[in-house]
């Protein structure tokens, strides 16, 4: 890596496609990755970032194209998200991967390797995509390897024509499987992988090798689809291969996370991944997990929950991918309320683990990118998101934040019968450079509460609270209040604190 991992690190998503659609434009002619400025690889910089994951930027093909231009669901939602969309916008999925090289479109290899070099100059990490469920439906495996993918029968495509295709191998006609998550129909620009077959496997591998040499880690989309139990049950009435069979019930995550970190020990696994199995992922290898419970019971505005999910170990929590949006969310400006999106980011994205941030979030950007288009609708900076987000990451630098250790702190009740209390949830960040201390309202009416800090070695000194969200509030209190009743709170709805405690005189 291109410096040492802060034990909770930054991320930040970008959209390649669109990334060097808008830097051609500015420029009037088509850029590649050799084209962004310095001065973009600076601001990400200065804003604390340890990794740029940069979506999309392996070889596509005209076939995803071609599904991507007639597909009438993906069509509407063109027409929902930039009306003025035509078919030259239109490049395909980036999760529809013809080959693991960097697109021509892009500069190809030697731009991906000169950026990454800007990038570990400015001390940040690159992260690519992992596609390991399916591949495109033009990938040159169809034809040289058709016994990679999961294989249906003439009855199959009749009974599911969204979930099977019949395309031309280099064994002939076959019925192949689109690639698909078990709870919806098949994506219609992909082909279904064969984690049943061991030749796959070891292609796999070197595919993930390929990748080794040109980035600091990866993000593996939907990475629970791979896992022996969940493929086995998502393809049971498929018969497996003929031959070349893997042993049953062995998982290719173990044996390739195992095979990468032999060579490369600080190799970064992120994995996209839902359905509560984010802490099995955790022990195959994976360093980071998307944590989605906790992103679904901020939208849900549930302190309760949210507050129980934070009782989950420390490992756990260190391991897990925080968000508020990413490419397949809605902008978190389109969803939360203004002072909603203000408690959820504070409270989401100061907690420990991988903080990730999308691209345009901090500009207060309310209309997702579709993944198929290379254009995005123009949308004016939000000023008063902006400046909310530059507070919010200068607390997300600060050392105790990256490196501190962070506990959950309990709440009472303000007064017998209040249950206001429930609705507050707060933590603390410790470490040799401070101690931040967060407390959010994450209710719809004003609330009161106590916050027991613990033992916090206050003494009778006075205790300075800073808010660095809202710098122009300040308190003193006793330390030896704070240290027997705890620290009162009586604030409005959705109201969130990152308080600077330090201390101050001695009180008489």
């Amino acid at each position: 890596m291109a410096k040492a991992r802060a034990q909770h690190p930054m991320l930040y998503q970008i959209n390649t496609r669109v990334w060097l659609h808008e830097r051609g434009l500015a420029l009037g002619r088509p850029a590649t990755l050799l084209d962004v400025p310095d001065g973009e690889l600076d601001r990400i910089a200065a804003d604390g970032f340890d990794w740029v994951w940069l979506l999309g930027v392996w070889q596509t093909g005209e076939a995803g194209r071609e599904v991507s231009r007639r597909e009438p669901s993906w069509r509407r939602e063109y027409q929902v998200l930039l009306p003025d969309a035509t078919d030259a916008d239109v490049c395909g999925s980036p999760f529809a991967v013809r080959q693991y090289t960097v697109s021509r479109d892009f500069g190809g290899s030697e731009a991906l390797a000169e950026l990454r070099r800007r990038l570990a100059g400015r001390g940040i990490g690159l992260v690519l995509d992992f596609v390991p469920n399916h591949t495109a439906l033009d990938h040159p495996w169809v034809l040289e390897h058709p016994e990679f993918y999961v294989h249906g029968a003439e009855e199959d495509l009749a009974r599911e024509p969204a979930n099977y295709v019949r395309v031309e191998t280099g064994a002939g006609p076959r019925i192949l499987a689109h690639g698909r998550d078990p709870y919806f129909a098949g994506w219609p620009d992909t082909l279904q992988l064969d984690y049943r077959h061991a030749g796959l496997r070891a292609a796999m591998l070197e595919t993930l090798r390929g990748i080794v040499t040109q980035a600091d880690g990866v993000r593996c989309d939907m990475a629970m689809l791979v896992l022996p139990d969940v493929f086995a049950r998502t393809w049971a009435a498929q018969p497996g291969p003929v031959d070349g069979s893997a042993p049953a019930g062995t998982s290719f995550w173990s044996e390739a996370i195992a095979a990468v970190r032999a060579h490369r020990p600080d190799w970064v696994f992120v994995a996209e991944a839902y359905w509560d199995l984010q802490w099995r992922l955790q022990q195959e290898g994976f360093d980071y997990t998307y944590d989605k419970r906790l992103y679904d019971r901020l939208h849900a505005q549930d302190a309760a929950a949210v507050r129980g999910h934070l009782g989950a170990g420390a490992e756990y929590q260190r391991r897990s991918v925080r968000f508020l949006e990413n490419h397949d969310e809605p902008r978190a400006a389109a969803v939360f309320a203004p002072p909603v999106h203000d408690a959820a980011a504070v409270l989401g994205l100061l907690l420990p683990g991988l903080r990730l941030v999308h691209d345009g979030q901090t500009t207060g950007r309310r209309l997702r990118t579709s993944n198929h288009l290379r254009r995005r609708a123009a949308e004016p900076v939000d000023r008063e998101r902006a400046a909310f987000y530059q507070r919010l990451l200068a607390c997300m630098r600060r050392p105790e934040v990256r490196d501190g250790h962070w506990r959950l702190l309990p709440v009472h009740p303000a007064w017998d019968g209040n249950g206001t209390c429930e609705q507050f949830i707060a933590y603390l960040w410790e470490a040799a450079e401070g101690r931040l201390l967060v407390t959010v309202n994450f209710g719809s009416r004003r609330g009161q509460c106590y916050v027991s800090l613990g033992d916090l070695s206050l003494g009778t000194s006075t205790v300075c609270l800073h808010d660095l969200m809202h710098p122009r509030i300040s308190y003193e209190r006793s330390g030896a209040e704070l240290a027997a009743r705890g620290l009162y709170l009586d604030v409005p709805a959705w109201c969130a604190h990152a308080f600077e405690l330090r201390q101050g005189t001695p009180m008489s």
